[in-house]
């Protein structure tokens, strides 16, 4: 995490080119401020879009490891990918 000071909204507005480039060029989120708390911060697309992707792949791992208990709770077999196609009219 960054561990710089925070820019203030108002001298972001100045400096958001900067800013922007600061945060390609270091792969680190720039945090705006306002009244001294962070309110918000820049980050790079490719770094956003990389986060968005863990994210989603822990959603889905967390969601096997869900079904996975919940069949060894109720000690339930899986459904065939094959059955579960049929079932839902795609083959």
């Amino acid at each position: 995490m960054s561990s710089t000071v925070p820019v203030s909204v108002s001298d972001a507005r100045d400096q958001l080119a900067s800013i922007i480039d600061r945060a390609r060029n270091e792969h680190e989120p720039v945090f705006l401020s306002r009244r001294g708390r962070r309110v918000a911060a820049v980050i790079d697309v490719d770094d956003l879009e990389r986060l968005i992707e863990l994210a989603e792949d822990m959603a889905d791992i967390r969601a096997a490891e869900e079904s996975r208990e919940e069949m060894r709770r109720t000690k339930s077999e899986p459904i065939p990918w094959e059955q579960v196609k049929t079932d839902l009219g795609l083959v």
